[in-house]
């Protein structure tokens, strides 16, 4: 009876959700790569809004950093004590920075003025992360309140820096010792239009650059020239259906079941038609199974272009230009994936089922650190896109969803 009280009492909430997501949403919260100064403006409201809403004050875990105002980027950790004493704790991971707008004219509302349309709250922010943010709060706030106290302290984080890397935010956290291989960890990051699936593992992500060296000379005379955009594009087919057929491993836990070898990026080469290219440059992004051999993957590049490079005379030439091995996986079975999944079926009357991905997010940190976590959020995904927005009735299910997991596990 407790429980179905403070789950009620989120409905009435919605408004205030709705208020405190637009005034977070109005303050810019730029890392410095993106031309902004940091976090701390909103940070500042943050605090502000926990206090008046009677949480418990909160530790601020500071990195430094000298390219912003004040010298640091902060990491604010709030504790809302537990009754049972366990040593495991309940952790809502959630981050304050944000991505740049973009090309404004894309926007069909000012992306700092937050506007609700049609049951959506539109504004930069809005669900990358600000929902998460709410979300967390509320839940929060709904027990505290009815004067309820979680089965576990919970710890709800707000971090910086996630959009460049986490340096300063979740990985400072991390090398602060702040959290526990056996504490429960929700990164509200990512997640599916119905909350249907938890994130519980990701490929691992490897691109790489192509240079092919030829010979350059006019269209009309080819047999004085090595054409390179010629031999570029051979080998690029090739090598994409040679590593689709090597490496062909299957795991339904993921979407798609598979790695995928794509060739994605070419940049120009002759600026006139009339020109064979001497040079050619491309780039593929893969998105790896766990447990296949990546420098394996790299040689069988390379010797198919020894290959290539015997028939047409060109170079080639292999750069890994970025490469993020897969964590481990947090087990399907564990007691974070347990505990949400209960939540989630009690809240939305629906199934969550484990899931990996082929893209990356910042629960990755916590993984390779031997912490398992979980990502999870009801969102439309619209994360980083111009007209990005938070579909209202998630955020009260939501909530709901962390009040339920903070009450039960």
């Amino acid at each position: 009876m407790e429980a179905a009280s403070v789950l009620k009492s989120v409905d009435s909430l919605k408004e205030d959700m709705v208020e405190t997501l637009t005034e977070l949403c109005k303050v810019p919260a730029l890392c410095p790569e993106h031309d902004g100064q940091g976090e701390a403006d909103k940070f500042a409201l943050l605090g502000n809004i926990l206090d008046d809403f009677g949480f418990p004050k909160g530790k601020d875990y500071p990195s430094k950093d000298k390219r912003v105002p004040g010298g640091k980027r902060h990491n604010l950790v709030v504790k809302i004590k537990g009754e049972s004493g366990a040593r495991e704790r309940i952790w809502i991971v959630s981050h304050v920075d944000i991505v740049p707008p973009g090309e404004r004219s894309l926007w069909k509302t000012d992306p700092y003025a937050p506007v609700v349309k049609g049951g959506k709250l539109y504004g930069r922010g809005t669900e990358d992360n600000g929902q998460a943010i709410v979300t967390s709060i509320f839940a929060a706030k709904a027990l505290i309140d009815a004067g309820v106290r979680p089965r576990k302290d919970v710890m709800l984080a707000f971090v910086s820096d996630e959009e460049v890397g986490s340096r300063h935010g979740i990985q400072h956290i991390i090398a602060e010792d702040l959290v526990r291989c056996e504490d429960l960890v929700v990164v509200p990051d990512s997640g599916s239009e119905d909350g249907s699936y938890i994130e519980v593992v990701e490929k691992s992500h490897m691109q790489v650059r192509l240079t092919v060296r030829g010979k350059q000379c006019h269209a009309s005379r080819p047999g004085k020239g090595i054409n390179a955009y010629r031999a570029a594009a051979a080998y690029v087919a090739e090598v994409s259906d040679m590593l689709y057929a090597k490496y062909d491993g299957r795991d339904e836990l993921f979407q798609p079941p598979h790695s995928t070898f794509e060739p994605t990026k070419k940049l120009a080469n002759v600026p006139n038609v009339n020109t064979i290219p001497g040079e050619d440059i491309s780039y593929f992004d893969f998105r790896i199974m766990p447990g296949q051999d990546l420098s394996g993957i790299v040689r069988d590049m390379k010797t198919l272009g020894e290959e290539h490079s015997k028939k047409s005379g060109a170079i080639f030439e292999l750069e890994v230009t970025s490469l993020s091995e897969a964590a481990p996986a947090t087990p399907v079975k564990s007691p974070v994936v347990s505990s949400l999944s209960r939540s989630i079926r009690a809240v939305k009357g629906i199934s969550a089922k484990p899931l990996g991905i082929g893209g990356g997010t910042c629960a990755a940190h916590f993984r390779h650190a031997g912490i398992p976590a979980a990502v999870w959020a009801t969102i439309d995904e619209k994360a980083h896109e111009p007209n990005e927005y938070a579909v209202i009735k998630n955020l009260v299910s939501d909530a709901k969803i962390f009040a339920h997991l903070f009450m039960t596990a």
